[in-house]
Formats: structure tokens, sequence, C-alpha cells
């Protein structure tokens, strides 16, 4: 099954969080595909189709956030189907948050404020962390806002997006780069 297109059971059903196996990258991939790139990510607001063309991951990056030693690959399921997602790094003070990813039907509906604080909470309390930290390319303005209203700053440290690696995708612009945002967790 498809788990990007699977049907979703009712939405009031509590989710639940667990970290990802191996058997779940083929299902990850499926949904962080969904939520960020081609027409199917247009259904939600976190869409970067017409920034990057190509894929966002690929398998091999998944699993090795799964195998990680210091990483956490979290799934969220409601009523046993797949909704969410996101990675959590263990980088010494701090963690980092990526591949964060709502299937795109399901956003705009508070999901992704949830997802955000169980996993500041997760990094606070199973790490002892102070700082959350993560990378958004700087021209997605409308998500850094969101994030902006959730605590994370901007910081002004910029890092280029890696043109010709087509394993981050294949921009549609010049100019694009990641931003430093980071949030205090004390």
């Amino acid at each position: 099954m498809d788990t990007a297109d699977a049907t979703v059971r009712p939405a009031d059903a509590p989710l639940a969080f667990r970290p990802a196996t191996e058997a779940d990258v083929d299902g990850l991939v499926a949904l962080i595909e969904s939520a960020y790139r081609g027409d199917a990510s247009r259904a939600g607001w976190t869409t970067e189709a017409d920034l990057l063309g190509g894929q966002r991951t690929d398998p091999e990056g998944v699993a090795a956030v799964v195998r990680g030693e210091n990483s956490r690959m979290v799934i969220v399921e409601r009523a046993g189907e797949l909704v969410a997602c996101c990675q959590l790094e263990h980088r010494g003070d701090h963690a980092y948050f990526g591949m964060f990813a709502v299937r795109p039907a399901l956003q705009g509906g508070g999901l992704g404020k949830v997802i955000l604080a169980e996993a500041e909470r997760f990094a606070r309390a199973e790490w002892g962390v102070t700082e959350m930290h993560m990378t958004v390319i700087s021209a997605r303005e409308e998500l850094i806002a969101w994030y902006e209203r959730r605590g994370y700053a901007r910081t002004g440290r910029m890092t280029p997006f890696p043109y010709g690696d087509e394993r981050f995708g294949v921009p549609r612009r010049a100019g694009l780069e990641f931003e430093l945002l980071v949030k205090s967790l004390g």
C-alpha cells in the first residue's frame, strides 16, 4: 500500500509516536515526498514544488537516520496509519529537527504543532538538550513564520543549497540557501 495515499481514519483517534524501524523506510520516503514534491504536495501548504523538483529524500538517507546512533526517526500514527514523521538528532548541547512531514491532506489542522511540541519535549527530557536547531530554505517565508510563531528565531546564519547534488532536489531557481533557526528549550 502506498502510505502517502492511504485512507486516514477518524481525526479524533489519538496520535501514537514511535521510533521508526527499517521496515518503515519505504512508507517514510513516500510520506516525505508527498509533503514536499510534485503535484500531490500542493494539497498541503508545505510544498517546495515551485522551488525544487526531483526527490526530497531517498531510502538510503532515511535508513541512515533510522540506524543512526545519535538520531531518531519518529513515526506518528493515527489509528495505525502513518500521518507524519520527523527526524531528531542529538548534537551535544542541542538537537537537530528535520525531515518533518505531515500528510498533505492533514496539514493546517494543528497536527504539526502537536508533533513539534512532542519532539521538543522528547529532546529536552531524553537528551537534556537546551536548544532545538533546524535549517529551512530561506525563501520559505510562510514556513519560517510558522516556526517563529512556535518560538524559533532566525539566526541569519546561512548555508548554501547543494546545487548539483540531486539527492536534495533539482533547484528551479538560483540563490537558494538554508537558514538556521534556533529555539531555547530551557
